[in-house]
């Protein structure tokens, strides 16, 4: 409002520079690109990647399939920390068990897998994530970290379009200001051998 109301006294002021008015003019199409433009990027792009996270959880869920292991045998490999996408600390799986489980197809398979179990014996038994073929795999994305995703990008798209309309329109500014000092340091070239002088000029 504020440059608003200073735009339409600079008009009729005589001491008006139109290099101030470009500024006044600026400084109006920053705010409105910052209170418009700017939330309806982090809209689109929020949007945009929420699609494409639906789609991977989608597909995930259809590619991953959660199956039942049971301990055969402890194993000497210690993995103390194994980290997720969606957590943001590691969790200690307690280390690795020789385990067998039913792949997708219907058959049985063996292999040393790292077990979600603190003292794991033979015969526990413990749920984990599988491929289409059956080989141990990442725990698909949720719908609700996907949501998460798409809300950050959202942000960090909305705050990137404030950060370029500020920036240009300060670039802009200085820009303008060095054309004026550049046609200041003119005009004093040429006033300036005859300032001072009594009966310059005459």
């Amino acid at each position: 409002m504020r440059t608003i109301v200073g735009l339409r006294r600079w008009r009729h002021n005589p001491l008006c520079r139109r290099t101030d008015l470009v500024e006044a003019w600026l400084a109006l199409t920053a705010a409105v690109l910052i209170a418009l433009a700017a939330p309806a990027v982090g809209l689109l792009c929020g949007r945009a990647v929420d699609a494409t996270l639906r789609e991977t959880v989608r597909l995930q869920h259809e590619q991953r399939h959660r199956t039942e292991a049971e301990v055969i045998a402890l194993s000497a490999e210690r993995v103390p920390l194994v980290y997720d996408v969606e957590s943001p600390v590691g969790q200690d799986l307690g280390g690795r068990v020789v385990a067998t489980w039913r792949a997708p197809d219907g058959s049985t398979r063996t292999d040393t897998l790292s077990a979600p179990l603190r003292d794991p014996h033979p015969g526990d038994t413990f749920v984990f994530w599988t491929d289409r073929h059956g080989d141990e795999a990442q725990a698909p994305m949720t719908a609700t970290a996907a949501r998460a995703h798409a809300v950050f990008a959202g942000l960090g798209s909305a705050v990137l379009a404030v950060v370029l309309v500020e920036c240009g329109r300060r670039l802009t500014v200085w820009r303008l200001v060095q054309r004026r000092y550049e046609r200041l340091d003119r005009a004093w070239a040429q006033a300036g051998p005859d300032w001072g002088r009594t009966g310059a000029g005459s």
